[in-house]
């Protein structure tokens, strides 16, 4: 992935820019290749014959800028790609260099708007190839002059040791005039400080640092910068279950990573953006209480209607392609505790807010009075019946008992009995109705013999402690039911009693599997819970990135890419191991 805070593209070993939306991340994709095939739009750069996929491929050092090099009998040439951040219109450049020798290289591209459906009208400005369709305009310069035909546009060129070749596309509306050209080698050196400044503030230091700084740019990456909002995935329908239908457009904002985000930020030295997140979160919530959604667009928006691209065959054969998310539409109780426990933990960190915030929560808790009862769609957005899920008890819990905190503990004026008595009250019934106690653990939902990885974070949101017998006999039954070659289902989908209603399986859940480590770590297991975690590290791609799942079937990533959900709590799992570490190495010398 390479990108400029408001949206992304995605650049395949074989040099090919096989998905980009512009000019935002939920905006229609002009590059849709990587959901179909080249006639659905991409642009590739690399040597002429041989061997199509880059001999290896990095990140610069501490940035986004993503170089591939290729070794061929002629010399060594390298691509280097970026997206400079944004200062008005969106940019994508593309850099050619020639390492060693002289090596004949090769570029088509196809660009099509709608995500693939729209083949542009397309004619040239001086030395620009200019492709328009309806609202948008793409103008791609460079050095070497392209020839069109069968809808795209290619070239051939050489290129030898020490020179540079660059490509610039550019996005603007089709109404406006042409945007400013930009200098594609200022630009780079501009893009590689931009990211270098932003690591240099990150306050982890330890074993661990490449990984959660390559996550830590990665979220950033994400990050709608206009807003502070962070999308889950910069892609749609890349599959859960190849050829399966279990394809969702990932493109927004969800509640459920509310918490987690806000803590990887705090905790890494990000305090900015962690108040950019709060501000978000707060202006995409107002409103009546009951009208909050699970997710939300990246501006805040409400509707985000699915639909199917059906001219799209989909990744790997995968339909439908879905646009848009129908859970939107979703009635999830964990969402406000998400919200009072992220208020509650930016208070603490020294986050200052004004009244109109601490309104907002006393109206969520006087709501979640009467709501909290009715069951819901969980944490998971499960297309089955509503159930008593006890994720989302145990966050109405949160909810209750952060109100209580924020008057105990900051003066906050609130009904603190009848809050008090709410939250004993929640926690008593899912203690009786979700512990099946023959087994010693916590269930998926009241009356269910199922698991699942959610009930991880019971003792991670104080509901219980982590050395109850009952959290660490849930902890052992998701290790023993839910572990899959060494990682963590969500829950089973091969079940009778299972929630999850769709055909199809999945593979494992990554965010499960680093809840697990840091569960046995907090457990005392810290072995097992370093070996899971190590081997979580080793399923990121040649550049560190981590899909939404791990599939042990077919020994690959599956799903939505990069997944935010994967990498908030690589970072928070990383730095909890590497403060046991500290802990222990300031303990005096036993005899």
């Amino acid at each position: 992935m390479i990108g400029d805070m408001q949206t992304a593209a995605l650049v395949g070993r074989d040099g090919s820019v096989d998905w980009m939306c512009l000019p935002h991340f939920d905006s229609p994709a002009c590059f849709a290749a990587l959901l179909g095939d080249e006639q659905n739009g991409n642009w590739w750069i690399r040597p002429t014959g041989g061997e199509r996929t880059a001999t290896r491929r990095r990140y610069r050092h501490d940035t986004l800028i993503l170089e591939s090099e290729w070794d061929t009998p002629d010399g060594t040439v390298r691509l280097i790609d970026f997206m400079p951040p944004r200062g008005g219109h969106p940019h994508l450049v593309r850099i050619v260099e020639g390492v060693t020798g002289t090596v004949r290289m090769s570029t088509a591209i196809r660009l099509r708007f709608d995500y693939g459906n729209v083949v542009p009208w397309i004619h040239r400005v001086d030395s620009e190839v200019v492709a328009v369709a309806g609202p948008d305009s793409v103008w791609l310069s460079g050095p070497v002059p392209l020839e069109g035909h069968n809808f795209m546009h290619d070239a051939d060129f050489t290129v030898t040791a020490g020179q540079r070749v660059p490509f610039v596309l550019s996005w603007h509306p089709s109404h406006a005039e042409e945007s400013d050209h930009l200098d594609a080698e200022k630009a780079l050196a501009q893009t590689e400080r931009f990211w270098r400044d932003w690591v240099s503030r990150c306050t982890y230091q330890g074993r661990y640092r490449d990984a959660v700084v390559r996550s830590l740019i990665t979220l950033k990456a994400l990050t709608y910068r206009p807003t502070g909002g962070i999308v889950a995935a910069p892609t749609t329908s890349l599959p859960e279950d190849i050829g399966g239908v279990r394809n969702w457009d990932y493109r927004y904002c969800w509640l459920r990573d509310a918490t987690i985000t806000l803590e990887a930020l705090i905790r890494s030295g990000y305090t900015d953006e962690a108040h950019s997140w709060r501000e978000w979160l707060v202006r995409a919530v107002a409103g009546e209480p009951q009208h909050i959604q699970i997710m939300y667009g990246v501006r805040g928006e409400r509707r985000l209607a699915e639909w199917e691209a059906d001219w799209l065959p989909g990744y790997a054969e995968s339909r439908p392609v879905r646009i848009g998310n129908a859970a939107v539409g979703q009635y999830q109780l964990d969402v406000y505790g998400e919200v009072m426990e992220v208020l509650y933990l930016a208070q603490k960190s020294g986050m200052s807010a004004g009244e109109h915030v601490w309104g907002l929560q006393r109206s969520l808790v006087n709501y979640l009075e009467w709501c909290w009862s009715e069951p819901d769609e969980g944490l998971w957005e499960v297309r089955g019946p509503r159930q008593h899920f006890v994720h989302s008890k145990v966050m109405a819990w949160v909810a209750a008992d952060r109100a209580v905190r924020m008057i105990e503990e900051y003066g906050k004026e609130g009904p603190l009995e009848r809050w008090k008595a709410l939250r004993d009250t929640i926690h008593a019934e899912v203690c009786e109705y979700g512990y099946d106690a023959e087994r010693n653990t916590f269930t998926q939902y009241y009356g269910s013999h199922e698991l699942d990885a959610s009930l991880l974070l019971i003792p991670e949101v104080g509901f219980l402690p982590y050395d109850d017998p009952r959290v660490v006999g849930t902890i052992e039954a998701i290790r023993e039911d839910l572990m899959v070659d060494g990682f963590v289902l969500r829950y089973r989908t091969d079940r009778a009693d299972a929630a999850d209603k769709l055909p199809g399986d999945e593979g494992a859940f990554l965010a499960c599997s680093f809840w697990l480590a840091n569960a046995l770590l907090s457990i005392g297991r810290e072995k097992e819970a370093r070996e899971l975690f190590e081997r979580l590290l080793a399923l990121r791609n040649d550049v560190g990135l981590l899909a939404e799942e791990y599939d042990p079937r077919i020994g690959r990533q599956v799903g939505n890419f990069p997944q935010a959900f994967s990498h908030f709590p690589l970072v928070t799992t990383a730095l909890n191991l590497s403060h046991h570490d500290g802990h222990r190495r300031s303990e005096p010398d036993s005899d």
